[in-house]
């Protein structure tokens, strides 16, 4: 679909990732409806042109109005949260919440859809995984480590069936660990570690961190190109190591250790993003350069307040 003058609603477009959407939507001509729980979050939205309507993912009625008159849909909006490990909460936010974002598609007459799913929904992570790879799914034994995982994969199945029963035309997107600016996750975490005077660093631990700039041009793109249609994407970083991240923060201005000690942590974590590539175009930023636009994101941020 051309993106240029076509409505294109986002759920949870005041959040983390929510805001690379807006701004890619924004840059690409959409006219940009984000329906959000909390429209007073980023009031700096709405100054921008983005209409904001209300709702939270436990109402389906309030979504259908949100949804009203879009062109399509980003459903974007769920929860991931590196201290809560309860299966209700994720599974009422992830799971029921995708149900009620898919009864309010066919509710408001919307057809295309992409769908904001995760690297986790894989039931292995040995390299490299393609999309194809098998998911995890309801047998699968919830645990205190997996309760994110197990709720991203039954919302991504759920979010298949839906398509197919109501006729959408829905893409999915996988990312992998996401940084960027405002990141409540692992961009802080790894702000406070290397932020050390004197800190630790894996030496061998080559993880597929994705900017969320480049997730959000995945999705732009998977909105505008024909073949997407029907596909799911590994939206995911390349064969990178956490310490050459670590390299990259410092080259990029970002504050780093003094002195950083190698631990050997011979982990993998990365993933077949071929198709993404082949099909969309799609391509990763260096570190330093996604870095360098996070760094100033902030400052703008900060300055702004």
């Amino acid at each position: 679909m051309e993106l240029r003058g076509a409505a294109v609603a986002v759920t949870g477009a005041t959040g983390f990732l929510g805001r690379y959407l807006v701004d890619v939507l924004l840059d690409r001509g959409a006219r940009v409806i984000g329906v959000v729980r909390n429209p007073d979050r980023v009031p700096e939205l709405a100054a921008r042109g983005v209409e904001l309507r209300r709702a939270d993912l436990a109402e389906r009625d309030a979504l259908a109005r949100g949804f009203a008159g879009a062109d399509a849909v980003v459903s974007n909006a769920a929860l991931f949260s590196l201290g809560n490990r309860r299966w209700q909460d994720h599974e009422d936010a992830n799971v029921r919440g995708t149900e009620n974002v898919f009864g309010a598609l066919a509710a408001a007459g919307v057809k295309r859809v992409v769908h904001v799913s995760s690297v986790a929904v894989y039931r292995r992570h040995r390299p490299l995984i393609d999309e194809d790879a098998p998911q995890l799914d309801q047998s699968t034994r919830r645990t205190a480590t997996n309760v994110y995982s197990v709720s991203k994969a039954l919302s991504e199945q759920l979010a298949w069936r839906r398509a197919g029963a109501d006729g959408l035309v829905l893409t999915t997107v996988r990312p992998c660990a996401i940084y960027g600016a405002f990141d409540p996750n692992f961009t802080r975490v790894f702000r406070r570690l290397i932020g050390l005077p004197l800190t630790v660093m894996p030496a061998y631990f080559r993880l597929a961190l994705v900017y969320a700039g480049d997730v959000a041009d995945a999705v732009a793109r998977a909105l505008e190109c024909p073949v997407a249609a029907g596909r799911a994407y590994n939206v995911t970083g390349d064969d990178r190591t956490v310490w050459e991240f670590a390299d990259a923060w410092r080259a990029a201005g970002g504050t780093a250790a003094r002195v950083m000690l190698p631990i050997p942590v011979p982990a993998v974590r990365i993933y077949d993003n071929r198709r993404a590539r082949d099909d969309l175009g799609w391509r990763n930023r260096p570190f330093v350069e996604a870095l360098r636009e996070t760094f100033a994101r902030e400052a703008e941020g900060a300055a702004a307040r």
